[in-house]
């Protein structure tokens, strides 16, 4: 393991943060030359997702310093190796969280890379030469054709790019559990934020009668009226959820922060299914009662697999789905992560790593 390899000759400014008070600052650095397999990538933009803070301030104890975040990124091909066939110069192109694999078990093999046991990711992850993995908090980035996905003529680069990692993480449990197939079916998503602005988006695309859950009431208003959310249940009112017991098909469940499952169980149907797609840093309280008397399940999902994110993007082409974003500039990412973690955001930052509005 190394910060880099003798391959690795491009200079390259971004910004990083160098200790657990997550403090994100300019960094100078390396990244590896183009090799056969590569695409360069001028990145336009970068998400700002909730896994970066949990990953600056070292939440998850596994951070390694100094570290470039950021997985949500779009921007335009400058290069490609000689054995690239997917992409040529001047290619609208996103990257999301995945940046290697083993290439070889069957999970990889059926394009399902994201559960391969060898994953490595687009940051503070271990690339197949030894090298630590550096983000999209960069002016470019050389990624292996075959993490790379077209983006979509008709889609703006700064709004679609949290859709390489909230929107394949929402897009994925919904079609494996057959969601996007079912017109008609209810589906719960618990909390309104990156993720969940975007499941409603994907839901209402394919029919879904869509039931919004959050301990806000003031989200209501703006679930309904912009988002097109059928209903809204207020989760800290008791008659709301009484209300509600045993009327969905499907929970998803977005939430980040510490909570208990069992009382939203309660609000699927017999045989329903909840997928938890949000990460809490403490253990989920499961009671047993909601599940056995309701023969429910409870699932987790993560990301997706490159054929999955791909056809996500060209769904998100097809009917016009972006991300509600704010964009910030590189010098205003430590005040964008502040406001992330009190939940400030409506709902996704996009930094401007190109320093200009880009009309792409």
């Amino acid at each position: 393991m190394a910060q880099t390899t003798p391959n690795h000759t491009q200079t390259v400014s971004g910004w990083a943060a160098h200790d657990s008070s997550g403090k994100i600052t300019p960094y100078v650095f390396k990244r590896r030359e183009n090799g056969p397999n590569d695409v360069t990538i001028e990145i336009l933009y970068c998400g700002i997702c909730h896994t970066d803070l949990h990953h600056v301030r070292n939440d998850w104890g596994i951070t390694m310093y100094p570290v470039v975040p950021g997985h949500e990124i779009t921007g335009v091909v400058t290069k490609v190796g000689t054995n690239v066939t997917r992409f040529k110069t001047g290619d609208r192109v996103g990257v999301g969280c995945l940046a290697a694999s083993c290439l070889e078990c069957e999970f990889c093999k059926s394009s399902q890379e994201n559960y391969c046991d060898q994953i490595q990711f687009t940051y503070n992850g271990i690339f197949w030469d030894g090298s630590i993995t550096y983000g999209g908090y960069s002016r470019m980035l050389v990624a292996d054709q075959r993490y790379v996905v077209r983006v979509p003529e008709n889609l703006p680069m700064d709004a679609v790019a949290p859709m390489l990692c909230a929107g394949i993480t929402v897009y994925s449990p919904m079609k494996d559990t057959k969601m996007l197939e079912s017109p008609g079916k209810k589906l719960g998503i618990i909390g309104l934020g990156g993720l969940g602005h975007v499941a409603v988006k994907f839901a209402k695309a394919f029919g879904l009668h869509v039931t919004i859950i959050s301990t806000s009431p003031s989200k209501e208003k703006e679930a309904k009226e912009r988002l097109g959310a059928d209903h809204f249940i207020v989760s800290t009112d008791p008659k709301q959820m009484q209300a509600g017991k045993r009327s969905l098909d499907f929970l998803l469940d977005t939430v980040s922060a510490n909570h208990s499952l069992g009382h939203y169980l309660e609000l699927l149907k017999v045989n329903g299914t909840m997928v938890i797609v949000g990460a809490p840093e403490k253990p989920m309280e499961l009671p047993s009662f909601p599940l056995i008397f309701g023969k429910r399940t409870v699932k987790g999902s993560m990301t997706g697999g490159m054929n999955e994110t791909q056809e996500m993007m060209d769904v998100c082409g097809k009917h016009n789905i972006t991300c509600d974003i704010e964009v910030v500039k590189p010098d205003q990412i430590n005040e964008a992560l502040e406001r992330l973690a009190n939940n400030d955001v409506r709902y996704r930052f996009v930094i401007d790593i190109a320093g200009q509005s880009s009309n792409l």
